[in-house]
């Protein structure tokens, strides 16, 4: 019987889990290090400690663990914006932060799989990756010229970080069972971390993330008081926060290993995601909840459902509670209400202006330019018309390939990342789903996506191969 790996397991006991003992070593150091630090208001000096550390940890792991390497990627991703307020709030705010290039840096460590696949990537079907990551290479170009450089750098970051860690996943379709396995382990624990800590910001306001919420003047975070947050949890505001909740929500409901950590992770967070009141990550949840109870088996179907009954039950009589219930019944009113809403017209007015530079925006800007509360807007404006056609193309094609695989469906971790790439790009018109935090989201499941394509193809043919009368083989006894 096959063993299977310790590291991949949600219930194990915690000794279990810290094996291989070289690879936690140099995890567990760093946060030691980092948390000492941070408390001891030597925030100047961990500015550049951190992302250093973050980045060498990050080789090691990448070489060494490969496994290991993707958690702590995506846990950097979660914690590093709690990181930096605690770190400002014992020494003083430091902006821009150090800090915060720590999880890109360390994503980008999986550009060394995009330059070794470089010679192949088409023979591979990564082409529409090239076809995105030449767009991004024009836009930076062009905004080298009208932008200054650290600017555009830090804005190639946002960018290209996250596709080339898809990229990465993609690449490596060979490893998809092992990816599935520790994707759904990280989530689990991430809704769970991320959520309990949104609920006690809500409740609480720590005092840490009051003094960064005026320092960084974010209005869209709500007032620094109790019950006054709209929840960015450990996140660095509350869009990214909830479209990261989203997908691991929606990873939820079909992880075959949550154990006891099911219900707690549960609560906690579609409670914290409700708080962090952004109408349409709540829309697009909806979305790739109807996605994925489409794309499965009819059994699972019904598994789903009643996977879906338990989780009402646990949700809903929280809603229902004091103070939740008032701030949420005010925010599910304004649903209906987008006349009244001053957030929308804002926004309106703002598309209004960019609209028709936008659409006559043939060469762009180049990227690093002012940001606007809409990926189109962006794109259009950034990339212009040549770079937007192929960027959107290489999101388009991939996102074909998935929704004309037909086996997907005794895949639920497949399933569950094409609703989850779907819920996100659908808030193109209305957010920046394709950078950042976001954009880790949108380009890693879509590449997980097209690595269980290409694993199930794998398995069809050797299945096929294997039953192949013997004559057909071409066997050397010699080797």
């Amino acid at each position: 019987m096959r063993k299977s790996n310790p590291l991949l397991s949600p219930t194990n006991k915690f000794e279990l889990g810290l094996q291989p003992t070289l690879a936690w070593t140099a995890i567990l150091s760093f946060a030691f290090i980092s948390a000492v630090f941070s408390l001891a208001g030597l925030g100047k000096i961990l500015n550049l400690l951190f992302p250093g550390m973050a980045l060498g940890v990050g080789i090691f792991l990448y070489f060494r663990y490969p496994i290991l390497y993707l958690g702590f990627t995506w846990w950097l991703w979660f914690l590093t914006p709690f990181v930096r307020r605690l770190s400002d709030y014992r020494s003083s705010y430091t902006d821009p932060s150090p800090i915060l290039l720590a999880p890109f840096l360390v994503t980008l460590v999986s550009s060394i799989t995009f330059w070794k696949s470089l010679p192949k990537v088409a023979s591979q079907g990564g082409l529409p990756y090239i076809f995105s990551v030449a767009a991004i290479g024009y836009g930076f170009f062009v905004g080298l010229i009208y932008r200054p450089p650290v600017t555009v750098c830090l804005a190639l970051l946002d960018w290209l970080a996250p596709l080339l860690f898809g990229f990465h996943l993609f690449t490596n379709w060979r490893n998809y069972p092992s990816y599935r396995q520790n994707i759904q382990r990280i989530f689990l624990w991430g809704v769970l971390v991320m959520g309990i800590y949104g609920v006690v910001q809500f409740l609480i306001a720590p005092e840490w993330d009051k003094y960064w919420l005026v320092q960084a003047e974010f209005s869209s975070g709500g007032k620094p008081e109790p019950l006054q947050l709209n929840v960015w949890s450990t996140m660095a505001s509350n869009r990214p926060f909830s479209t990261v909740m989203m997908a691991g929500l929606l990873l939820l409901l079909v992880n075959p290993n949550k154990g006891t950590l099911g219900i707690p992770s549960t609560a906690a967070g579609y409670l914290s995601f409700l708080l962090a009141k952004k109408r349409t990550t709540w829309g697009s949840w909806f979305l790739g909840l109807f996605i994925l109870t489409g794309s499965l088996k009819s059994n699972t179907q019904i598994r789903l459902l009643v996977t879906i009954l338990v989780t009402v039950l646990c949700v809903v009589p929280l809603t229902t509670l004091e103070p939740f219930s008032t701030i949420l019944s005010s925010r599910f009113e304004s649903l209906s209400n987008i006349e009244e809403d001053n957030s929308a017209a804002a926004r309106q007015e703002a598309y209004s202006l960019a609209l028709n530079d936008a659409l006559n925006s043939f060469l762009g800007s180049g990227i690093g330019g002012p940001s606007f509360d809409s990926g189109i807007l962006s794109i259009l404006l950034d990339l212009g018309w040549l770079g937007t056609i192929f960027y959107l193309s290489g999101i388009l094609l991939l996102l074909f390939s998935l929704f004309q695989w037909s086996a997907i469906r005794t895949d639920k971790f497949a399933s569950a990342a094409r609703s989850i790439v779907f819920a996100t790009f659908v808030q193109l018109p209305l957010g920046l789903p394709h950078i950042g935090e976001q954009g880790m989201i949108l380009w890693g499941f879509l590449s997980l996506g097209m690595a269980a394509q290409k694993y199930s193809q794998f398995q069809r043919d050797s299945q096929k191969q294997f039953f192949l009368p013997v004559e057909t083989y071409d066997i050397d006894y010699e080797k």
